[in-house]
């Protein structure tokens, strides 16, 4: 039978193992970080630029800003094709895309983006004349159809993204 002296010494002892384990932990956290942004630094600026967009891949960020509330890791982790088919389902804001239009058709599009765009006569000409392009970002469904139909009917070829 151990004395209570000998229990409470083998309990600081365990305790002094357990700080000391994290202690090294804490210590190693540091190095590893120092390690991952060296390795950053040594990327060339194209690689530091893919990288980026990796990590924003990885982190469930897009464009229009978090694709899910919080970092959920499970769908993070990957290989699930159901969280992908569940986000496509959710999308609520698209853009109209102006593929190409029928040059015959040029100025009836471009009266019809400005009707749309708030823009002016010089400033529609030019955003139709870049086709393909985006002519308007972040509308709902309901606001996009008429406006895709419309273009459709002038003789533009439109897709919603």
């Amino acid at each position: 039978m151990q004395s209570p002296l000998m229990k409470f010494l083998s309990g600081i002892r365990l305790f002094h193992r357990s700080l000391c384990s994290i202690a090294t932990n804490i210590e190693m956290r540091p190095q590893k970080l120092e390690r991952i942004a060296d390795e950053l630094l040594d990327l060339s600026k194209l690689e530091r630029h893919d990288y980026s967009i990796l990590f924003r891949f990885k982190l469930g960020l897009n464009k229009y800003g978090p694709a899910i509330s919080g970092l959920d890791s499970s769908a993070s982790a990957g290989g699930g094709t159901a969280a992908t088919d569940s986000k496509a389902a959710e999308k609520t804001a698209f853009d109209i895309k102006l593929e190409k239009f029928d040059a015959a058709a040029k100025i009836k599009i471009i009266k019809e983006v400005r009707t749309f765009t708030d823009l002016g006569l010089k400033e529609a000409k030019d955003l139709v004349e870049k086709a393909p392009i985006v002519l308007k970002k972040g509308v709902t469904k309901e606001e996009a159809n008429p406006i895709v139909e419309k273009l459709k009917e002038l003789g533009a070829t439109v897709v919603l993204e």
